[in-house]
This record gives structure tokens, C-alpha cells and sequence, in this order.
């Protein structure tokens, strides 16, 4: 999780998730046939949506940045608390529009100007009509995609906590170069699910905050980012040259490593309680969400997300390995939608291919990659412009896959 934090609006939900999100589908830049066009203006002050009330069914917001910060613009639930739309990064002066499948209910919607804080203008809002429904072979295929993945994530975090109780293990016990090198690798698990690990309130504050980011929210600088900051305490202070930064202690170690196991305890006892359920929209945004992570202006690809030890390239690759097996999961119903569907899954195999091939030319998770602050700049536009060619197309997935009529 990068420094554009989204604690404020989720900090007290509780762990047991048991209302599944009922706006589905958030598509950037992607508009959508049949869709309700509703206009939002995001300003300094204020976040106005042109319309209170909308039928069930396709909604495309669009977003207008009046102000002089990048904002974000988000569709909360009837709780205000859980994130069930978003689109983010949306520059002063520029618009970006954002596709839901709208079910009743009543919902939230706010902006987020400087991407940091409570958000402005949350405002009610208010969807009728009937339920939108997949019926026949999608539904089957719909229940099955969805039962594969809340599997994957489930394996991933009972992969994590082992992982992540080594790592506390040796960095306790002192043990910097094991800890160093076991720092990558124990959070590629978590990299791979973390949109769908950010739903659970303040745990992933807690887990995956860097540095800047838990300062602007007023939190405590815990978890990965705060062993890292101490196994790598030169670059820390080379970074924060007006700051004070020692290392910790044996105490102050002991207290950092054991929260971040009770966290990731947590986050397991999370996925696997039977209330834990996820949705076509979580899947396919989630694909979405993780390539989002890595094009943040502060995130992977600009070397910002691992500060201090420079592993941001096994970050990236888990990002993508992600959004791979969330789209792999869809794959077959993108697909069946006829000659968009086609056209969209072969564009989607070869931009996958092409950007872990690319990702690939700097190590692999297995043998290790290069420190990020020996790829130069040309490289890394070389990153992004592939990057790109990926999540151009992968912004459409939810509509696709997602393209039903109000029952």
C-alpha cells in the first residue's frame, strides 16, 4: 500500500465482512452501453454528484477535477465505511470516469482531494429498481469463479503467516541479513491479494503503511515497512536527512515483529470466517486495483513503495502475478461475451505475457531481482508504457465480464 491511504474512511469496519458488496463493477475510463451518465465535480471544498438517485443498473460516473490536488472519487456503502467503487489518481484539470453495476440500496459517494484524510462531501446516494441478476450458464460460471478465487485468497494469506513469522523471527533475533533477504520474498503473498486485504479496516494500515503514508493519516508507523526502515537504516536516514532515526532495540524490535504476526493473524482469521465473501465486481476490480498499486506516483514503478530497500520489482511482479490469476478466473465469462469478450481476453493473454516477460529481464521471484535503484529512468518508462499497454485493456474486464440487464 502506497502513501495514498485509504484508512480514514475504513478504519473501524469490523473484521467480519459479512455483507457482500452490492454495487458492482467499477470500471475506469470505460463508460459502458446503456449506462446512467451522472457528472461529479470534485473541488477543494466540496464533492457534487449531479444526481441523488439512479435506476439499478450500469452507472458511469464521471469526474471532473476542479481543484488543484489529485482526488480520488469513491462509492461507499451504507455503512460509509467499506470502499465498493473508486477511481483514483485523477489529476487537476483532467476527468476519468468510473462504471458501476448498481443494485439497490442506498450508498455514499465522496472525494478525496490530496488522496489523504476523511474525504469531502459524502453525500447519499440512492439506487431503485430491481436486482441485477446473472442467470444460467453465468450464474454457474459466476458461483465458480468466485469460489476459486475466495480460495486463492485463502491461500495466500495461510501462506503468508508462516512466511511472516519468519521473517519476525529472525529480524527479533537479530539476524539482519536473514531478515534482509526474507523481507521480498514474505510479502509477495500479500502483494497479490492486497486490494482484497485493504477491505478489512485498519489491518492493512497496520500491515502495509510506508512511512509518509501513516504520518499524514495520524497512525502508527507498524508492519513491513517498519522492519524495513530498521534493517536498512542507512538508507532511511540518507532518505529523512532532517529527521532522527536510530534503530530500534531489542524491545522496540520484539513489539514491531509480534504486531505484524498478531496482524497477519488477524487478516487470516478475516478471509476464513464463514461471513468472508467476495463478488464478480471484487475479482475483476481487484485485477484492476493491483495494477493501480504499481502505477501510483508513489508506488512501484517509481521506486517509492520500498523506499528503503529498493525490492519494489518483487512488489511489481506480485502485482501483476495477481491480477493474472483474478483475470484467469473470469477469464472464460470475458470470453463468452462475444466478439468484445474475445477480442479483450487475447488482448489481456498477450499483455500478461508481455509484462512479466518484460518484469523478467530484471530476475524472478525465485532467484531474485535486482535493486530497483539500478533501473534506469529510460527502464523505467520502458516499465510504465508496458504497464500501461496492460491496464488499458484490463480497465474494461468489469464491464465485460459484468455486462447484465436489470431483472
Amino acid at each position: 500500500m502506497t502513501s495514498r491511504t485509504r484508512a480514514t474512511t475504513m478504519a473501524t469496519m469490523t473484521l467480519a465482512v459479512g455483507i457482500t458488496a452490492t454495487l458492482t463493477g467499477c470500471v475506469p475510463n470505460n463508460q459502458g452501453a446503456n449506462a446512467t451518465a451522472l457528472s461529479v465535480d470534485s473541488t477543494a471544498s466540496d464533492c457534487v454528484v449531479d444526481a441523488a438517485t439512479a435506476p439499478s443498473g450500469p452507472i458511469t460516473f464521471s469526474v471532473t477535477n476542479s481543484g488543484d490536488q489529485v482526488t480520488e472519487f469513491y462509492i461507499l456503502a451504507e455503512d460509509k465505511l467499506r470502499i465498493v467503487g473508486e477511481v483514483e489518481n485523477i489529476a487537476a484539470g483532467a476527468s476519468r470516469d468510473l462504471t458501476v453495476v448498481a443494485q439497490p440500496g442506498t450508498y455514499y459517494t465522496v472525494c478525496k482531494p490530496g488522496m489523504i484524510g476523511e474525504g469531502i462531501g459524502q453525500t447519499e446516494f440512492t439506487v431503485s429498481g430491481k436486482t441485477v441478476e446473472l442467470s444460467g450458464n453465468d450464474k454457474e460460471a459466476a458461483d465458480a469463479a468466485i469460489a476459486n478465487y475466495t480460495a486463492y485468497v485463502k491461500q495466500q494469506v495461510a501462506e503468508l503467516l508462516p512466511n511472516v513469522q519468519l521473517l519476525a523471527d529472525a529480524y527479533t533475533a537479530g539476524d539482519d541479513e536473514q531478515a534482509k533477504a526474507l523481507f521480498p520474498i514474505t510479502r509477495i503473498n500479500y502483494e497479490r491479494i492486497e486490494p482484497t486485504a485493504e477491505q478489512f479496516g485498519d489491518l492493512d494500515p497496520k500491515i502495509d503503511y510506508r512511512k509518509q503514508g501513516a504520518e499524514d493519516e495520524g497512525l502508527d508507523f507498524t508492519g513491513f515497512h517498519r522492519i524495513e526502515m530498521d534493517l536498512w537504516l542507512s538508507e532511511a536516514q540518507a532518505n529523512y536527512p532532517d529527521e532522527t532515526i536510530t534503530a530500534l532495540d531489542a524491545a522496540g524490535r520484539a513489539a514491531i515483529a509480534e504486531q505484524l504476526v498478531t496482524d497477519v493473524t488477524a487478516l487470516k482469521a478475516a478471509v476464513d470466517d464463514p461471513k468472508f465473501e467476495l463478488t464478480l465486481g471484487d475479482i475483476t476490480n481487484g485485477a484492476i486495483g493491483l495494477l493501480d498499486e504499481v502505477a501510483a506516483p508513489d508506488g512501484k514503478l517509481s521506486g517509492e513503495e520500498d523506499e528503503f530497500s529498493h525490492t519494489d520489482l518483487y512488489d511489481f511482479y506480485a502485482n501483476v502475478e495477481g491480477a493474472e490469476v483474478a483475470f484467469g478466473n473470469v477469464r472464460d465469462i470475458a470470453a463468452s461475451k462475444g466478439d468484445e469478450g474475445t477480442e479483450l481476453v487475447s488482448k489481456l493473454d498477450t499483455q500478461f505475457a508481455a509484462m512479466k516477460t518484460l518484469l523478467e529481464t530484471y530476475g524472478n521471484p525465485t532467484d531474485g531481482f535486482v535493486s530497483y535503484d539500478t533501473v534506469d529512468q529510460e527502464s523505467r518508462k520502458a516499465l510504465g508504457a508496458q504497464l500501461n499497454a496492460l491496464s488499458e485493456p484490463l480497465a474494461t474486464l468489469t464491464h465485460t465480464v459484468l455486462d447484465v440487464k436489470a431483472s
